[in-house]
């Protein structure tokens, strides 16, 4: 019986520096992990010092010149380019070096479309994959009919070299209505658990910080986590019951990283946006990546490009049980920090301990006297809200406890009791000046 395995893709990266040897060096290092993520092997790499890019073929003459003997040389099959090509410097390119020619852009593509597991991550990937090809259907050339596998080639795929634009832009307009629907599905979901008042965290960060195996140690969601590169695509949301008893959902994101592409950041705005919507935003960071810094810059620089401010931030500095010796770190724009390792489990204590004191802070802290036929209102106290003092008294039950400020009409004392109790001071169901939450200016 003959065996057929399918050559590994050894490829050559390219970069271009243009603002700093270091800042080139680290993205074309995270270039050679992608690569490997992609299931192709690095052979080489390839540095040119440039004011900008050459606008025909990315580096200039000389460099290609170089090129050309380093793919002979290291029997590569093919180069990446460090940022995104137009389609002349991807035409340009082939011509000259005979070889095939990609870009970030088009890996990272092509990694998602590998790992979409989901219908929705499957259209959402289709879309950002046919919009880059839209205008390189010219730029592609004989790379176009290629059937077999390797980078580029996964997702929709091109089913004949004929396919126009036309045909693509009539097949973008079908995927941009059946994400609307899926657009539309999410938003009544989140309708509903505003309804419900059960409070939500994103769980955002830079691609492989440890986002899935910090989901899977606070709720045993079970999802695959693994050490490299955008492991986990599809959002995957969870329930987490706090050590005081108050119920959360926990949404895990999509994976940050440099030059993330404009078109994937399109095509999956809905499922960006799960931040946009949440209560807090919890911050992965890997604090044993040298990169660490960086890493944070780029995630609040997409945060913000996704409209996500104002937001109460608890930054979390995992893979501390990989470090022998904790680097100094700090993150200003953060309102808590905690020092953690998913994988072990430590400093989880001290994480769920912040996140209950920030849902503390989004609460109206009250303290009342509900008479026996109003204490079915306690239910709800306790499935929503935090209860801290709970007594049996002759008139009722006193209770002290923090609720939802949108939940609070619900579970007040009727007006017609609290009337009848006048003069009472423990009858008040008004927000305590004394605690977090809570202020004479802001009874509601």
């Amino acid at each position: 019986m003959i065996e057929l395995k399918q050559k590994t893709e050894r490829v050559l990266l390219v970069g271009v520096n243009t603002s700093g040897q270091e800042e080139t060096e680290n993205s074309l290092q995270e270039l050679a992990e992608l690569v490997q993520t992609a299931g192709a092997r690095t052979v080489g790499a390839v540095i040119q010092s440039r004011e900008q890019v050459h606008p025909g073929t990315y580096v200039g003459k000389g460099k290609l010149v170089e090129i050309k003997d380093l793919l002979w040389e290291r029997d590569a099959t093919g180069i990446i380019c460090d940022d995104e090509l137009s389609p002349a410097q991807m035409k340009n390119l082939q011509d000259e070096l005979d070889v095939k020619v990609m870009d970030r852009t088009l890996l990272i593509l092509d990694i998602f479309a590998s790992r979409a597991s989901t219908s929705e991550g499957k259209l959402q990937v289709e879309l950002a994959q046919l919009k880059y090809r839209q205008t390189r259907l010219r730029g592609f050339g004989t790379a176009m009919s290629r059937l077999g596998g390797g980078i580029g080639t996964r997702g929709p795929g091109e089913k004949k070299l004929e396919t126009d634009r036309r045909l693509i832009q009539r097949r973008i307009s079908a995927l941009n209505r059946e994400l609307k629907d899926v657009k539309r599905h999410r938003e009544i979901t989140r309708g509903q658990r505003s309804r419900s008042h059960i409070p939500v965290a994103a769980i955002v960060g830079y691609t492989n910080a440890g986002k899935s195996t910090l989901l899977n140690t606070l709720t045993d969601a079970g999802i695959l986590a693994e050490d490299q590169l955008f492991a986990t695509l599809d959002p995957t949301t969870r329930n987490l019951k706090l050590p005081g008893g108050q119920e959360l959902l926990l949404t895990d994101t999509v994976g940050f990283i440099r030059k993330l592409p404009h078109h994937l950041i399109d095509a999956f705005r809905s499922t960006l946006e799960e931040a946009k919507y949440a209560d807090f935003i919890l911050h992965v960071v890997d604090v044993s990546n040298p990169q660490m810094d960086s890493q944070m810059y780029i995630a609040y620089e997409t945060l913000e490009n996704l409209g996500v401010k104002d937001k109460p931030v608890i930054t979390v500095f995992n893979k501390q049980d990989k470090v022998r010796e904790m680097p100094v770190i700090r993150d200003f724009r953060a309102d808590y920090t905690v020092k953690l390792s998913a994988k072990t489990g430590e400093g989880i204590e001290e994480l769920l301990g912040i996140m209950e004191a920030v849902l503390r802070e989004q609460k109206v802290a009250v303290e009342a006297l509900y008479p026996y036929d109003e204490i079915g209102k306690l239910q709800l106290i306790r499935k929503y809200g935090e209860l801290m003092e709970e007594e049996y008294q002759e008139g009722g039950v006193f209770i002290s406890a923090y609720v939802p400020a949108d939940l609070y009409e619900k579970v007040r004392v009727s007006r017609q009791q609290e009337n009848r109790m006048a003069g009472t001071s423990s009858s008040e169901l008004y927000p305590r000046s004394d605690v977090p939450g809570g202020s004479p200016n802001n009874p509601l």
